[in-house]
């Protein structure tokens, strides 16, 4: 009986039945990898997996397995590097990067869960000239397989995205883009009925989300803690709540949907206590004034691109740090707030919703935009040079190379010229039906 073993032969056998399931799961990759070759397209109906009436391997290995479509999928994928690694004639229709992967797998060495994770952080060559080459990819591959002997999958995977950030810096706004045109407010049905809510964030979105989440049930996970009075009493009411944590955020989230759809002001500070959520950039000055590298958002692996750390810098503003030679803050700059709520006010009513061409968001889903940009152009934080874009055309202002420009007949919007070759001049005339009336009784 296990509860009569030492604690180190518990761990001993912890350690030894953990080897023994990664070798069987290697070998089920193995089985998979000639189900799928037997089952490849070309084949028609003529397929293992077709002959026995399913569409893909992936649903035969599913259904012999009763395993989950995810597990699957990975056996197939993982299966389909350990046989390619030992088919010189595969390498041409498959990833020859991988090859030394598969043959991990193919060997015992490498579980199915580590290949997966390489083969998901470090992806494909990129198609730009000069970019991420397939021998890149061998190199970084070929070091991430020894590296998988000393660490679990999530940090493997987490080293290879690093990885394949460190080799494809240009790629980073795409894949930011990427996560950007996949971001998701998915509503499917439970079996009782009701609804269930599927959040795909993009990765700004994901870190405010994150955020919120560690503010609202950071008392009862051991977050930091608090010295205000106010605070204190609320942290220690959610401690002693007799809710679970899933139970006190889900309740939590939908009470701040309700303040934000009531916009009764104030409300907040009862669910997330004083302090606001915030998504934080970090970002050197060396990469801004260059403009070349990228920014972080803290807390977030993941980087962004230039262009993004602009946009949030022109919306939030910016906090200057220095650091001595040993990466020790040496002062801390003073916060430039960009535009008050007092400013708002006069630029939603003299504007009246987004500038933007024909866009017809108003006020209150808009954002302030410096004309001459915050870090770029040294732009001050003025009514004259501020405006209200909504968050999609303030993306694509920043990201695709827009400009706005002000005279003394009001603001002017520059295409770039891959939009109009001359880049003529588009006036923003104001949104405001209240200017309108004041300009008619001043006629």
């Amino acid at each position: 009986m296990v509860n009569t073993l030492s604690d180190s032969d518990l761990l001993r056998i912890q350690r030894e039945l953990s080897d023994l399931a990664s070798g069987i799961g290697a070998s089920a990759a193995v089985v998979a990898g000639e189900i799928g070759h037997r089952s490849r397209p070309e084949l028609g109906y003529a397929g293992l997996a077709q002959r026995e009436g399913f569409r893909t391997p992936e649903a035969l290995i599913r259904h012999e397995t009763k395993s989950t479509a995810h597990n699957a999928s990975a056996l197939v994928q993982v299966g389909t590097m350990a046989r390619d690694s030992g088919d010189v004639g595969a390498v041409s229709s498959a990833e020859p990067w991988f090859r030394e992967v598969g043959a991990a797998v193919a060997a015992g060495s490498l579980s199915v869960d580590a290949a997966r994770a390489i083969r998901s952080g470090l992806g494909s060559p990129s198609e730009r000239t000069g970019a991420v080459t397939p021998d890149d990819l061998l190199s970084a591959a070929h070091l991430l397989v020894i590296e998988a002997a000393q660490v679990d999958a999530d940090e493997l995977l987490r080293r290879a995205r690093s990885a394949r950030d460190d080799l494809d810096e240009a790629g980073i706004a795409d894949r930011e883009r990427a996560a950007f045109e996949e971001r998701s407010v998915r509503r499917t049905r439970r079996p009782n009925g009701l609804s269930r809510y599927i959040i795909d964030p993009d990765i700004e979105s994901a870190a405010f989300w994150d955020d919120v989440y560690d503010t609202l049930t950071s008392p009862r996970r051991g977050g930091v803690r608090f010295v205000d009075d106010a605070d204190k009493a609320w942290a220690e009411g959610i401690s002693s709540d007799e809710r679970t944590t899933d139970q006190y955020a889900h309740d939590c989230f939908t009470q701040l949907l309700r303040i934000a759809v009531s916009a009764e002001t104030g409300e907040s500070r009862r669910i997330v206590g004083s302090r606001q959520p915030a998504v934080r950039v970090l970002v050197t000055r060396t990469a801004l004034e260059a403009r070349q590298g990228h920014g972080r958002i803290e807390g977030c692996d993941i980087p962004i691109s230039l262009e993004t750390v602009e946009r949030i810098a022109c919306e939030s503003g910016t906090v200057q740090l220095d650091f001595d030679e040993s990466g020790r803050p040496l002062d801390l700059g003073r916060e430039q707030r960009l535009y008050s709520q007092r400013q708002r006010i006069a630029l939603a009513a003299a504007q009246g919703g987004c500038m933007f061409g024909d866009c017809d968001r108003p006020p209150r889903w808009c954002e302030a935009h410096h004309a001459k940009h915050w870090k770029r152009d040294h732009g001050e934080t003025n009514i004259l040079d501020g405006v209200l874009l909504c968050r999609y055309h303030h993306l694509l202002v920043h990201n695709n190379g827009w400009e706005i420009v002000r005279d003394d007949a009001g603001f002017w919007l520059i295409p770039p010229r891959e939009v109009d070759a001359d880049q003529r001049p588009r006036l923003m005339p104001s949104k405001s039906a209240a200017l309108r009336d004041l300009r008619l009784l001043s006629a």
